[in-house]
């Protein structure tokens, strides 16, 4: 080959995917690299990626322990009332409630279980907070821890019965009354015996008139006030009206129409089927449309005893008309139990209606316990009832036990009472009782009430540090008041 031979060199720069075009005059094909390059990319070092990665380590255990500390701080300031969602928003949540058997695993060995162990009455949970659970409760499960007894002021006019009595192991249904109830949030004058019987599943075919007590002071003329259409009927249909009229009048009847009879014989506006009659001779049925009359529609309802009304007292309270709603809008938490030989003692949150919540003590026996969870209710006493009286009832019957109750509070509205009674210093426990009163509608004179004090009925048990449902209203004495 000529030294001095030129050769033709093509430089091959472009992408894999571009044609080149080769002829006779290039004897070579050299790769030649470009003359520009693509510049490196700026990855970490492996000992930044590290030390990245243990701050993101620290920044995660830092969180997971803010969060903890929020969860133990809530449980110990507000005993489980409150969620840690609630604690950052500055708000309570809204309760759910929770069924106390779904709960019997997980707080077997807490102290909730056990105060809640304790309670006499079935028990739910709303927020950790005890509460009564109103579908497994009825006026037959509530019982008297003892015995007690009243005599009411004779009336001119008015039916009452002369004395209240009831025992210990009675229950609700033996001896309150459907006035006792009247104007609360059981709202049970409203219920009629069908009604009940649907809830109860018992049957009113065997009944006999006697089994509902309201009959027996009952006049035929208030009985066809209260009985919608039945003063059109036959007297001769009515097996006990027929012989009602009979005995009253003399004669015997045979077609005429109440409206007729009354209309007759005006003596059976006011005569009595009790009076007259032998009411468990005659079906409870016998009489139209009575199973659908609502128990207030009857002359003298409110006399009328609970367990005298077929099947009332079996009937669950949230199958009533109404029921006591728990006022959460205080909720603190047992602190201190302190037994009776305390005295002096003045930042009281306990009293009654007539007196206010805020009653001290200074009778040398003032066992209470000392309220917490929030900085205005640390130290607040709730006193003892067994310890303290107070003023209650308003009416004529105010002078009923000399006009006085035990102290305590309502957080479940005006159906009772929630009074602390025993307090154990030793174990750091309380237990508290419902008391009930007496009411009565008097013509003329309007709606009157004896003081809260009768029971004690058992109600909740509590421990130190237990959450306790103080409701509204709620003030806290800042100094003594002379």
């Amino acid at each position: 080959m000529n030294n001095t031979q030129e050769f033709k060199v093509l430089n091959i720069t472009g992408s894999q995917t571009e044609t080149i075009q080769v002829n006779n005059e290039i004897v070579a094909i050299v790769p030649v690299a470009p003359t520009f390059k693509t510049p490196p990319k700026n990855e970490p070092s492996k000992g930044r990626l590290w030390r990245q990665e243990k701050m993101n380590t620290w920044r995660y255990l830092m969180a997971a322990g803010l969060v903890a500390g929020l969860a133990l701080h809530g449980l110990i300031r507000f005993g489980g009332t409150y969620t840690i969602g609630g604690m950052l928003l500055g708000k309570a949540v809204a309760a759910t409630p929770t069924n106390n058997s779904n709960l019997n695993t997980s707080i077997a060995t807490s102290k909730q279980s056990k105060s809640t162990a304790a309670n006499p009455l079935a028990t739910k949970l709303i927020n950790g907070v005890p509460v009564p659970d109103w579908s497994k409760i009825n006026f037959e499960s509530m019982k008297f821890s003892s015995s007690g007894e009243f005599e009411f002021p004779n009336i001119p006019g008015v039916k009452m019965k002369g004395k209240r009595v009831w025992e210990a192991g009675q229950s609700l249904a033996d001896v309150m009354q459907l006035g006792d109830f009247a104007e609360t949030d059981f709202k049970i004058e409203n219920l009629n015996l069908n009604q009940i019987s649907k809830i109860t599943g018992a049957s009113l075919k065997n009944l006999k008139l006697s089994d509902f007590e309201v009959l027996k002071w009952q006049s035929l003329g208030s009985l066809t006030e209260a009985v919608p259409g039945l003063e059109a009927l036959d007297v001769a249909d009515i097996p006990a009206i027929d012989d009602l009229v009979t005995k009253v009048t003399g004669d015997a009847t045979t077609s005429m129409t109440i409206e007729e009879a009354l209309d007759n014989y005006p003596q059976l506006e006011k005569a009595e089927l009790g009076k007259y009659l032998n009411l468990e001779e005659y079906k409870l049925t016998s009489i139209p449309v009575l199973d659908k009359v609502a128990l207030n529609k009857f002359e003298n309802w409110e006399s009328t005893t609970i367990g005298k009304i077929p099947g009332l007292g079996k009937v669950p309270f949230n199958q009533l008309p109404g029921v006591p709603v728990p006022d959460m809008s205080f909720v603190g938490k047992v602190d201190i139990v302190l037994k009776q030989v305390e005295n002096g003692r003045w930042k009281s949150i306990s009293g009654s209606y007539q007196e206010g919540f805020n009653v001290p003590c200074n009778n040398g026996k003032c066992a209470h316990i000392e309220v917490a969870g929030s900085p205005i209710l640390t130290g607040a006493a709730w006193m003892s009832g067994k310890f303290q009286k107070v003023s209650g009832g308003f009416g004529i019957l105010k002078a009923v036990n000399g006009g006085k109750e035990p102290t305590g509070r309502h957080p479940f509205g005006k159906s009772f009472k929630q009074v602390i009674w025993d307090v154990n210093e030793a174990d750091g426990s309380i237990t508290t009782a419902m008391f009930f009163r007496f009411c009565k509608t008097i013509p003329f004179m309007g709606r009157t009430c004896t003081p809260y004090f009768i029971g004690p009925v058992p109600f909740f048990t509590y421990y130190e540090k237990d959450p306790i449902i103080l409701g509204a209203p709620l003030t806290v004495p800042k100094k003594s008041i002379p």
